[in-house]
């Protein structure tokens, strides 16, 4: 299977309007800057976003927010974003927030094949609204369903041509779940290796579960929030 593209536009070139796609990152970090900017590129609109976080205003998920691309989110945080507070409060966007281990179990369990989990979170709150509750030895559970995306954008380190990807630090939050999860899984590496250079025990993703692959270009790596000390 050739999975190895020229860049993101010719990755992400398939994905439709409707579509339901999961975005690798925590904050601004290990996010797959180069398929969101190619995604704009590409004026696709009425998409299902489901990332931990909505970018900032200028950058990030926050860019298909600008352009009103992006129909529904399912996110974690979104406190970042004005822009996504102002559609917020109009109705402009649909906004489902998970705590942020429930977002991370729904994606791993659709990258194991479960239906559905349970847990604690959310019992007793408007999570549960609507949702079946079972009692396992005394405690009471929310069942909660696997994600169901179309496609899974994610960005590691390095990977290979084969798709075997390794992760740097805090990108490993959400993007190696989330490479599992997806129907299609593209993955934006900032180095592409030859299949075989990558030591075996140090990939966190394998190839497997990866359907592109391509080499990114001109990352930024931005603080989302910089604090320093103040001068004495």
């Amino acid at each position: 299977m050739q999975k190895v593209y020229a860049n993101a536009d010719e990755a992400i070139a398939d994905i439709h309007d409707g579509a339901t796609l999961m975005l690798g990152g925590f904050g601004l970090c290990g996010i797959p800057e180069n398929g969101i900017a190619a995604l704009v590129r590409s004026g696709v609109k009425d998409l299902t976003c489901i990332s931990n976080n909505a970018g900032v205003d200028d950058f990030g998920i926050g860019l298909m927010l600008q352009t009103k691309q992006v129909k529904k989110m399912i996110s974690s945080y979104v406190g970042e974003n004005a822009e996504f507070e102002r559609q917020l409060l109009s109705g402009e966007l649909e906004v489902e927030l998970i705590p942020q281990g429930t977002l991370a179990t729904r994606c791993m369990a659709a990258g194991y094949g479960m239906p559905a989990v349970f847990t604690p979170a959310g019992v007793g709150t408007e999570v549960a609204e609507g949702k079946e509750i079972r009692t396992f030895n005394g405690k009471d559970y929310l069942m909660e369903m696997a994600f169901d995306a179309d496609f899974a954008l994610v960005k590691a380190w390095k990977g290979d041509t084969h798709g075997n990807l390794i992760f740097k630090a805090t990108a490993r939050n959400f993007n190696p779940l989330m490479a599992m999860a997806g129907k299609v899984t593209i993955a934006e590496v900032e180095e592409l290796v030859p299949a075989g250079s990558l030591d075996p025990d140090q990939i966190h993703t394998p190839g497997i579960y990866v359907h592109r692959i391509f080499e990114g270009t001109n990352y930024e790596k931005r603080i989302e929030q910089r604090t320093v000390k103040p001068r004495i």
